[in-house]
């Protein structure tokens, strides 16, 4: 009797060696297209969460941060194009990075009060959280 282990191959097995070599798969889409997630920090401070989004390269018009149903989404799209005329060659490059990120937000915090900043390559979320309900306690007297 042979054991077979299953659920694990080799790169230079099968289809990764051909897909490599095959030109048509090495530049299709899929190959290029590099999905970059970026780094947060998040702070907890008495009053509020700090958000703080590494997104260097990006500007402050390529941003869209929306709140709904709890839910507060960061996304950023970013095109670049540039072209070069020689005598006899043309170049156009052009580039696209974009991503999105969610996060639920906690009942304690004020929704219609988030503050955004971008500074240095970092986006700033200061998201203020809601005041405690304080509630006197009442002496009831017996009768």
């Amino acid at each position: 009797m042979t054991l077979v282990k299953k659920g694990w191959s080799s790169p230079f097995s099968g289809s990764y060696l051909s897909d490599f070599f095959n030109a048509d798969k090495l530049f299709d889409d899929a190959f290029l297209q590099v999905e970059r997630m970026p780094a947060v920090n998040i702070l907890e401070k008495e009053k509020a969460f700090i958000l703080e989004v590494a997104v260097p390269g990006m500007e402050k018009a390529d941003f869209k941060i929306e709140v709904k149903d709890g839910m507060l989404e960061i996304s950023a799209r970013k095109e670049e194009k540039h072209e070069e005329l020689k005598k006899q060659y043309t170049r156009k490059e052009f580039s696209v990075s974009a991503f999105s990120r969610m996060f639920t937000l906690p009942e304690n915090v004020q929704e219609n009060a988030i503050a955004a900043e971008y500074k240095n390559g970092v986006l700033y979320l200061e998201i203020p959280k809601k005041e405690p309900v304080v509630v006197n306690a009442k002496k009831v007297e017996i009768k």
